[in-house]
């Protein structure tokens, strides 16, 4: 696969994409909800559909069926079958890096054939083959290990020190499923450089009750290594010995030589074709797979499998990640809707938006295209929200009444509220409620302050229920649609060099904090630092 070329054609060099200008300058712009659902009463069973362990409306959203045909043919005339074909056939699609991207391997069942066109050019390789052996031993080793730290009845506390795809993550997905986690153990999330975040954890904790996970491809990420040190120092101080840091430290990572060197000889690596945003799936899902076990994670992983394989093998038409990038598409470059709220009514869920923030800004906040050339329209928006019902009581009004357009993802539980089941229907009806009423609205009212315009778009995700099949299956699901929305904006989404730039200059600037040194520096920045310098 070294030859790879790019099969895409980007999004506003198709025909399709002139004709969508046509039909949103016509029929688009002036789009009513209210009227489309009074004009065709088969528009939830059109607008919605069940996908593995989600079932998703999208009929509260601005489009009908003439524009939901011209993005799909967008989607054909972009090569977005080919390109994820690519994806799952392991070529290199990470361009500036010269990577496969391949953390849907991770969720493979250990027997793998390859169903796609690429199968000649994977017996070839053995890229994928050979990489699905690893995988499952590296899988085996660490839920093995998470197995025997569930069954220590000397480890209560468990430190995952980490940050981005190392720390939200698994912190999201440990939070979320948490009623499987062992009532003697307790996890704890450090990524914060700023050391009130684990100095105040260390003064709660015992040195031979804790574990610490440091979890860094590299075992070079600053603000990682930086709070592993200190609570290295700290386990030493509190009369730990050189053995004992042995046994209460594992390394994820890939860097065997500086985990040793730092004192650590468990270890578990994985590849660099796994992107750090989307490396729950590998031996940075410890901290998931010591919360819920080993079966908990298999099935956890089952339910990432069956949303892939819905994604490789779904018509477009009928492919949810997909419909739902079209739909991203269709707001952010034709109505020019900048954001879109994140509203899960699952306290379990409480941290999916900061996750989800990661995951698509990261992935697709890009003004160039695959080649580096400058791009005419806007890519990623902003991701943001809360989990219900607490939203409604900060953000909400704004929603409702704001003169901005914000699109709302509701996502609910059928079976909720396991330990006061009564709470649940309320929490549902509220979530019921808010997206009928941003659809709705009181636009006849005629006292201004009470009006509500209505029309103002949203998606309901439902689950059955928040188990790890499920939780996989919605996180593979935001992966597909990452993926699907960059590959139609003509972008890389698996690379990151917006996360270098500030990293470079606070290198430059930390010393200058103890010297004083401004030379060079902007006048706000000498300012500020001879402000702060010691």
């Amino acid at each position: 696969m070294s030859g790879y070329h790019d099969p895409r054609t980007r999004c506003d060099r198709t025909s399709a994409w002139a004709r969508l200008r046509a039909h949103y300058e016509g029929a688009g712009r002036g789009f009513d909800l209210r009227a489309a659902f009074a004009q065709d009463a088969e528009r939830f069973e059109r607008f919605s559909q069940q996908a593995p362990h989600v079932f998703a409306d999208l009929s509260k959203n601005l489009i009908d069926a003439p524009t939901e045909t011209l993005l799909l043919e967008l989607a054909r005339e972009c090569g977005l079958e080919a390109y994820r074909d690519a994806m799952f056939a392991g070529a290199p699609i990470n361009n500036t890096e010269r990577r496969a991207v391949m953390h849907w391997l991770l969720r493979k069942p250990e027997h793998f054939s390859a169903p796609t066109q690429y199968g000649k050019a994977l017996a070839a390789t053995d890229t994928v083959a050979n990489g699905l052996r690893e995988v499952h031993a590296t899988l085996d080793a660490m839920l093995t290990l998470a197995e025997q730290v569930r069954a220590d009845e000397v480890i209560t506390d468990i430190v995952n020190i980490g940050i981005g795809g190392s720390d939200l993550g698994p912190a999201m997905v440990a939070k979320a499923l948490d009623e499987l986690r062992p009532g003697n153990k307790r996890l704890h999330f450090v990524s914060n450089v700023d050391g009130m975040e684990l100095g105040s954890l260390l003064r709660q904790l015992r040195p031979e009750r804790t574990l610490f996970l440091i979890a860094s491809k590299t075992f070079t990420t600053l603000e990682t290594m930086t709070n592993a040190h200190a609570a290295r120092d700290w386990f030493l101080a509190q009369g730990g010995s050189q053995d004992g840091l042995r046994r209460h430290f594992v390394a994820l990572t890939t860097n065997l030589e500086a985990a040793a060197q730092f004192g650590i000889t468990t270890t578990l690596g994985f590849w660099d074709w796994v992107g750090g945003r989307y490396s729950l799936w590998s031996a940075i899902g410890l901290p998931i797979a010591i919360a819920i076990g080993a079966q908990g994670f298999r099935e956890l992983l089952a339910g990432a499998h069956a949303m892939d394989e819905h994604f490789r093998s779904a018509p477009l038409a009928a492919n949810l990640p997909v419909r739902l990038a079209l739909l991203d598409l269709w707001y952010r470059n034709f109505h020019g809707f900048a954001s879109r709220s994140m509203a899960p009514y699952s306290h379990g869920l409480r941290r999916l938006p900061a996750y989800l923030q990661q995951l698509e800004m990261e992935s697709n906040g890009k003004g160039v295209d695959a080649q580096g050339a400058p791009l005419p329209y806007a890519t990623a928006p902003v991701i943001w929200g809360e989990a219900g019902s607490n939203g409604q009581h900060a953000f909400f009004q704004m929603i409702h009444q704001g003169p901005d357009t914000v699109p709302v993802e509701f996502i609910a539980l059928r079976e909720g509220g396991r330990d006061l089941p009564g709470q649940h229907p309320r929490l549902v009806a509220n979530a019921l409620a808010q997206a009928r009423a941003l659809m709705m609205g009181r636009p006849d009212e005629e006292d201004g302050h009470r009006r509500f315009s209505g029309n103002r778009p949203s998606s309901f995700l439902l689950l059955e229920r928040l188990d790890p099949a499920s939780l996989g299956a919605l996180i593979a699901l935001y992966e597909h649609r990452v993926f699907a929305s960059g590959a139609l904006w003509g972008i890389n989404s698996f690379d990151q060099w917006g996360v270098e730039l500030g990293k470079t200059i606070a290198r430059d600037l930390e010393p200058r904090l103890a010297t004083g040194d401004t030379e060079g520096l902007d006048a706000s920045t000498a300012g500020l630092l001879q402000r702060l310098a010691s």
